[in-house]
């Protein structure tokens, strides 16, 4: 298996938060690396601070740096947990520990490998597993190494991880480069391969401003069946690819807004507010396409959105 890990110029997470000390805020809301949680990741410091004039920070972090943070009270907010992406982190500090609440309103989403329609075209693929053909793989090698190169996520991100146990299940571990990068770059190499009209391959997922900017052809698999989705996260065990198996498809995919338990004494109005949460699947594709396509500053975003959307916030302090 070939994987390369890059990071570009624009590092995600070095973008979208403040990196200043997490003891200085009320309330410390954690923001890992994709646009549309650093969209939330400030709504939710706008809502918190204009509602209950609580002091709010956001800090960068991985998805198990929050978690961990949440459960030791550095930190007190993830703003855009995917599940089953972090079954197991919502396993061990939300059901067993006990240190992290879930809000119960997720927004749908999903995932998985796709194309640019001009590459389904003039390659004729339309099948995850045609991917393990060297025949169809050559179409995506873009260095001329032999391999053909799919973007499988960013570093860090547990869907990542899964991509690299389906790459093995699929078999195109052994034909495909498997490109590790933040976000950012990614979606810029999508916009370079449609304007240059070039094959392109890569992980999707909706909420994602890319299917309102490019046609886009997600490739069929089999459908999600719970008995053939082995999944272990390397958290859990060392040998976590060798004893992974994901031959089918995702299942469909919630986001939900997670916070530490400690708020229910500390801060409980903000607590019973994070609760309530809610928010569509269109709500986030446009807060994606906002901060990604059009380059709106995300705390600038989020002050716009809560007075545009004030019945609804009015509505998570009920």
């Amino acid at each position: 298996m070939k994987t390369l890990k890059i990071c570009g110029t624009l590092c995600a997470a070095a973008i979208y938060a403040g990196t200043g000390p997490a003891q200085a805020a009320d309330i410390v809301v954690g923001v890992p690396n994709w646009p549309s949680v650093a969209a939330t990741a400030n709504i939710l410091k706008v809502v918190l601070e204009d509602n209950f004039g609580l002091e709010v920070e956001l800090q960068n972090g991985t998805n198990p740096v929050i978690f961990e943070a949440m459960d030791s009270g550095s930190m007190h907010v993830h703003p855009e947990v995917w599940l089953p992406n972090q079954a197991n982190l919502h396993e061990k500090f939300v059901q067993s520990r006990g240190t992290v609440r879930m809000s119960p309103n997720g927004v749908p989403a999903f995932q998985g490998i796709c194309v640019t329609k001009a590459s389904a075209d003039r390659t004729g693929i339309t099948h995850v597993s045609d991917l393990a053909d060297p025949d169809m793989a050559i179409n995506f090698d873009r260095n001329g190494d032999g391999w053909g190169e799919i973007w499988i996520g960013a570093s860090g991100w547990a869907s990542t991880n899964v991509e690299k146990i389906r790459a093995k299940s699929y078999g195109f571990d052994e034909t495909m480069e498997l490109l590790e990068m933040d976000e950012a770059l990614a979606m810029a190499n999508v916009d370079a391969a449609v304007a240059k009209d070039v094959n392109h391959v890569f992980y999707c997922y909706t909420p994602n401003h890319l299917f309102a900017l490019h046609d886009i052809v997600v490739l069929e698999e089999p459908a999600y069946d719970p008995s053939k989705w082995m999944v272990i996260q390397p958290t859990d065990d060392p040998e976590w690819l060798e004893k992974s198996d994901a031959p089918v498809a995702w299942d469909l995919a919630y986001l939900h807004v997670h916070y530490a338990s400690s708020l229910e004494d500390t801060h409980p109005e903000a607590a019973a507010m994070l609760g309530n949460i809610n928010f569509t699947t269109d709500q986030v594709s446009a807060m994606t396409y906002a901060l990604v396509v059009e380059g709106a500053d995300a705390g600038d975003f989020a002050r716009q959105w809560a007075q545009e959307n004030s019945a609804q916030i009015d509505s998570w302090m009920n």
